[in-house]
């Protein structure tokens, strides 16, 4: 017997989408036409999978992760031989079990006694080997009150209790696993993992696709990434899942920052009002053009995303920098970040504060502050200026964020106030909650013993 429990060569899958079409009333009205070859050729094609190759050992657990569309589910559906490729080969070794989409297999109007038999059939058992472990499958899917009603009266959650009881009772050599898991409670969700930690310990192959890739990291013996239908990396999990996030982070960070060029012209989206030499951010440096600029909302709590002002000084640009002054968008929970802002006074000003704001998704600030608080009394201010506020520690947990800027009056009156137009993300391994992220640490005595803190 191979060692390769499974053996991916090169593998295409190439869907044909086909458009609205000319129909013929008969088949003779169709020969005559000459236009049936024409008619059945597809409009466009969509190739999942470009020459995908990989092996997955006898006994190991396989992740495969990705972002939507990437081709993991297809891969999956031809491991268990739902579809075939277009071209290459897929050699799976075993009896294979699959739980790849939800219900699948099930007749909705039988119960779900009759569907265990059927099911259990269908994935080569004999109907006396599932008689005999038809009690554990329904008692390990919690449905022993359900068990003998239709299976469309049954929850999505019910559904998939009883699909993975089926699927992991077989004793499959090759189980497939996909994203299902995440319907069932946590509860239920702690007792599949248990059994696929036994089905580990029997040497039993097992293939996951998720998006979980804490699963990935803490259950997966090796880890594939899938990229618009090819390989991008195949190896250590952790290593794996490393790169990925730096992949996604990246991606995060030039969509930021195309939002950020977007927000840099939003001035014009406040009102009908234009203030006294009121001019758009230039946030690419250029020399500033006409824009209409709102008067200053009166509840700055409810203020919604724009821009207003007299603009006696300007903010003409606005910059999220990381410690060593490269541009991003996207920041680790616990590193530097610095705002630097670009400042154009048109006279010479001697009344002036500079205000930074965070604020979270939900609208609620973070932190506020302004030079005038933190008891800063200000000189002069003239021509062009930067001004930079230095974050040492990004003690936020993980989500989105929005930026406030502001230079205005010590009455409060701005010269030019950005509101919520600059957008920055924190990213975290630490799933904690809420908004801010202390530095701490945790102590045990007595009968306590933990690792891994």
């Amino acid at each position: 017997m191979s060692t390769s429990a499974i053996r991916v060569s090169d593998v295409r899958k190439v869907y044909r989408h086909y458009g609205r079409r000319k129909t013929f009333g008969t088949l003779k009205s169709a020969l005559l036409s000459g236009g049936v070859l024409r008619q059945l050729k597809a409009d466009d094609v969509f190739e999942a999978l470009k020459g995908v190759s990989f092996e997955v050992a006898a006994g190991r657990t396989f992740g495969i992760i990705g972002r939507n569309g990437s081709g993991k589910s297809t891969m999956l559906k031809l491991i268990a031989g739902i579809g075939k490729p277009t071209s290459g080969t897929v050699d799976v070794h075993g009896r294979v079990s699959a739980l790849i989409e939800l219900g699948a297999g099930f007749h909705p109007e039988i119960s779900g006694r009759e569907n265990v038999f059927i099911n259990g059939m269908m994935l080569g058992l004999s109907k006396r080997e599932i008689a005999r472990r038809f009690d554990e499958i329904v008692a390990f899917a919690e449905l022993q009150e359900f068990i003998d009603a239709p299976v469309k009266t049954y929850s999505s959650g019910m559904y998939m209790r009883l699909g993975f009881s089926v699927a992991i009772h077989v004793d499959p050599d090759v189980l497939l696993v996909d994203e299902v898991l995440a319907v069932g409670d946590e509860a239920f969700t702690h007792k599949c993992f248990d059994k696929l930690g036994e089905l580990r310990r029997r040497c039993r192959t097992i293939l996951l696709v998720t998006h979980s890739l804490e699963l990935v990291t803490r259950f997966c013996d090796e880890a594939l990434w899938l990229d618009a239908g090819v390989v991008r990396a195949q190896g250590d999990p952790r290593r794996i899942v490393d790169a990925y996030l730096m992949d996604v982070a990246r991606a995060e960070d030039q969509a930021l920052a195309r939002l950020g060029a977007s927000a840099g012209s939003i001035a014009t989206l406040d009102g009908p009002e234009v203030a006294d030499g009121g001019h758009a951010i230039d946030t690419a440096g250029s020399a500033p053009s006409p824009a209409v600029d709102a008067a200053a909302p009166p509840d700055m709590s409810k203020a919604v995303e724009g821009r207003w002002g007299t603009r006696e000084a300007e903010i003409v640009g606005v910059e999220l920098t990381r410690h060593d002054g490269t541009a991003a968008h996207v920041f680790q929970s616990g590193e530097p970040m610095d705002i630097r802002l670009r400042i154009r006074a048109r006279e010479r000003l001697t009344d002036f504060v500079f205000g930074i704001g965070l604020f979270n998704a939900d609208g609620i600030c973070c932190y506020g502050t302004n030079t005038l608080i933190e008891g800063a009394a200000p000189g002069e201010l003239s021509g062009d200026s930067e001004v930079v506020f230095h974050i040492e520690r990004l003690d936020l947990v993980d989500g989105s964020y929005k930026v406030d800027v502001a230079v205005h009056r010590e009455n409060g009156a701005p010269y030019d106030y950005h509101r919520l137009l600059y957008t920055f993300r924190v990213t975290s391994r630490t799933r904690d909650t809420g908004i801010f992220r202390p530095a701490h640490r945790w102590t045990f005595a007595g009968g306590v013993r933990v690792t891994g803190l």
